[in-house]
């Protein structure tokens, strides 16, 4: 008589007992899952992409080592040159290297070809030609080496720079000027016989291809 009703309590207690476990195992998972959701750390690192480097950019040992080998490591004066350049606008993205000749009193003609190297690695061949202006006595046989800053990529390259007018220096061997179009700064450093120094006020193009006209 009395055997079943002791059987309905016994289920009855374990279907109790079952569902406070479920009930203590589900707040267990919906706390770890806010402690998981809510932490600072966890949101940092899952929104925090990882470093990337958009725009790379030549050290003043870089330059200084390729415009050393590229002179010959003979120019008197370029680490000096290098330094003051970085001094005044930090670190290029691009460098040309190649040759020029030129001559002129008071108003002449410039021209040059060579490869405009890149930070990020494409290359690319560029001549330039134009006019100079100032007193810049001498015929020139050098070798260019130019800081390039600000270049958002190669074709950028291919366009007209003024040259800014008094920003001309000479330190030992090496000659240098700046040339500038909007953000883009140019910074040739020459080396090589009869250095033209003076206003050079001039501009020069920058060509894909060799152009006989400069003006």
């Amino acid at each position: 008589m009395f055997g079943a009703p002791k059987a309905d309590m016994g289920t009855t207690m374990l279907a109790a007992l079952l569902q406070r476990h479920n009930k203590t195992k589900a707040a267990a998972l919906t706390f770890a899952g806010f402690l998981a959701l809510g932490s600072p750390t966890a949101h940092a690192e899952s929104e925090q992409a990882p470093p990337r480097e958009t725009d790379p950019k030549y050290s003043e040992e870089e330059i200084y080592a390729a415009a050393s080998e590229f002179f010959g490591g003979t120019a008197e004066g370029l680490a000096e040159v290098v330094h003051r350049v970085f001094s005044e606008n930090g670190e290029p993205n691009a460098y040309i290297q190649g040759e020029e000749g030129s001559g002129a009193i008071v108003i002449g003609a410039r021209y040059g070809d060579g490869t405009l190297v890149t930070k990020a690695g494409p290359t690319a061949r560029v001549f330039w030609q134009g006019p100079s202006a100032g007193w810049d006595f001498g015929g020139d046989a050098a070798k260019t080496f130019t800081l390039v800053y600000n270049l958002p990529n190669t074709d950028a390259i291919y366009q007209r720079f003024p040259g800014v007018s008094g920003s001309a220096f000479f330190i030992g061997g090496i000659g240098a000027n700046y040339q500038q179009r909007g953000d883009i700064v140019l910074v040739p450093m020459r080396a090589g016989v009869g250095l033209r120094l003076g206003a050079n006020v001039g501009y020069l193009n920058y060509t894909r291809e060799r152009d006989w006209l400069p003006f």
